[in-house]
């Protein structure tokens, strides 16, 4: 690639990442549609194996797909509303209870002139902040019920979703060639490789991940039910999102599970069981779903999913969250492509003997 190639290069893609930030704000709902597309878009390809044509196969998972989205949309999300309100309304309670039983605890541990522990601040600061968060989201509900172009814009996502899902994953396989035959002919076979070293990792994270999380998700709440945890909904479907980093899923449920186990039970009595729910929730993840749903297919590193999702949400915002995974996914293997190339290179190949001659001598 000469200089001028590279300028291009460099060029273009700085306008089209200048152009994703002005459109950002009704990007949204395309880049929504595109990820469910490219999930659904290997069981249409398995329909189509089994001579069943492309736009009844498409008709058959689109359903499915949001017949799914649907149904966990109605039974989750009033769920985990629910339990949130009744938390707020039991943390006075709660904060109570710390006050009269575990800070006296804590304060004979501290020496003396120490102060002690004030809870007062800690329970005027929750008041004040969720009076706050609660008059925020009133003005917003009212300024969104005021408008009618907000709801019109609302709306028309809503329904665009579905649309634009249903033309992408029936054009899917003409759009992939489409991009195919635009790559340059000479370096037509290296784009090629890397995208579907990219489509690996990819798939290893929305295709196999997302349904770890989701089945560790209901293990979880599963085993906080049976338990007696009142907000185990909330509580094991957190510690399934989060999962995605290895260990984070475990150790941030636990934590939780465990604090709001104490206040339910004012005690320690269900922590051990608690802790079991996780540990056996880790367990299965590691034996059977993890191995049985993403396979040997290499990953991204938990610390670039993390970068990736906190970089995207700065940049571009909600847009940018949903984006982030799979730049990461096109980063990596690029960046694993480059490092290879570098190894191969003379520039590399002369430091290495330049320090065995130096080492030998």
């Amino acid at each position: 690639m000469t200089e001028s190639q590279r300028f291009w290069l460099l060029g273009s893609l700085l306008l089209t990442a200048f152009l994703f930030y002005l459109l950002s704000p009704i990007l949204t709902p395309f880049v929504i549609s595109a990820l469910l597309a490219y999930l659904g878009d290997p069981l249409v390809d398995r329909l189509e194996q089994r001579r069943m044509r492309r736009t009844p196969a498409v008709t058959l998972v689109f359903f499915v797909l949001f017949l799914l989205i649907t149904l966990l949309m109605l039974l989750l999300v009033p769920r985990i509303e629910a339990q949130i309100s009744a938390l707020l309304q039991k943390l006075p309670i709660y904060l109570e209870w710390l006050r009269t039983h575990v800070t006296p605890k804590l304060e004979g541990l501290l020496p003396e002139g120490s102060g002690g522990i004030d809870l007062n601040l800690l329970q005027k600061a929750l008041a004040k902040h969720w009076r706050e968060a609660g008059g925020l989201l009133a003005n917003l509900w009212s300024s969104i019920s005021g408008s009618g172009l907000a709801i019109v814009a609302w709306l028309a996502n809503l329904v665009l979703v579905p649309v634009l899902t249903f033309y992408l994953l029936r054009d899917w396989d003409h759009l992939v060639a489409g991009f195919q035959a635009l790559l340059p002919r000479r370096s037509a076979e290296t784009w090629k490789r890397l995208a579907r070293e990219a489509d690996e990792v990819l798939g290893a994270f929305l295709r196999g991940q997302v349904l770890v999380m989701f089945f560790l998700g209901v293990i979880y709440t599963t085993g906080l039910w049976l338990v007696g945890l009142e907000f185990a909904l909330l509580i094991g479907m957190f510690a399934g999102i989060v999962s995605f980093v290895p260990y984070l899923g475990l150790i941030v449920g636990i934590v939780i599970a465990g604090i709001a186990s104490i206040f339910q039970a004012q005690g320690l009595g269900d922590l051990p069981l608690v802790i079991a729910v996780f540990v056996v929730g880790q367990l299965i993840e590691g034996s059977l779903l993890t191995p049985r749903l993403v396979g040997g297919r290499v990953g991204l590193h938990p610390v670039a999913v993390i970068f990736a999702i906190m970089a995207g949400g700065q940049l571009y915002g909600f847009f940018g969250i949903l984006l982030a995974l799979p730049v990461a996914s096109v980063a990596m293997v690029l960046v694993r492509h480059g490092l290879h190339r570098y190894r191969n290179s003379d520039l590399y190949g002369r430091e290495r003997t330049v320090t065995g001659e130096s080492d030998g001598s």
